[in-house]
């Protein structure tokens, strides 16, 4: 029974196999929610496009099909490319071992291998998706770099004087 299965995903973080999660949801959750979820477990904010190649590289993945892209769902996609919100991970994943290239956040391309890793079964009383495993420290997903100068305050307040204070830009 399709009903009572689980999907058991490994997301490892591309270059850095020694950082992934293993996350559980219902196969017939779409793969936007599959992206929710991986982004979670990462502890990343979601806040960017995102899409799912079967090219594995960020060199094939504009170049072989079947792709999906959140652009598709908001009808800004090339011909071909199908949507992430009425997908269900079922279709994207048809079988235990496939594999997918997500790249999350177009600018900064945080680019995830994500592999169906095997099918199991929905516990009572668990809320999916859940992470059961993870290795390795997330990164930041915003370093201290990306912090515009622009963007700091020029002065402060001295909280035991009440004076201003000048910082340097």
């Amino acid at each position: 029974m399709a009903g009572t299965n689980t999907f058991i995903f490994r997301a490892a973080l591309a270059g850095s196999a020694s950082i992934y999660r293993d996350i559980e949801l219902e196969p017939a959750k779409s793969l936007y929610a599959l992206a929710e979820a991986i982004v979670s477990a990462f502890n990343f904010d979601f806040d960017h496009a995102f899409g799912f190649y079967t090219g594995l590289s960020l060199a094939k993945m504009h170049k072989t099909f079947p792709k999906y892209e959140l652009f598709a769902d908001m009808g800004h996609a090339d011909p071909g490319v199908l949507g992430v919100k009425k997908t269900s991970i079922s279709q994207a994943f048809p079988e235990a071992g496939h594999t997918m290239l997500f790249l999350f956040d177009y600018g900064d391309e945080w680019p995830f291998r994500v592999t169906l890793r095997t099918i199991g079964k929905k516990s009572p009383k668990v809320r999916y998706p859940r992470v059961i495993a993870t290795r390795g420290d997330a990164p930041a997903q915003y370093s201290d770099d990306d912090e515009d100068p622009d963007d700091r305050p020029s002065f402060g307040i001295d909280p035991r004087t009440g004076e201003k204070i000048w910082f340097d830009k």
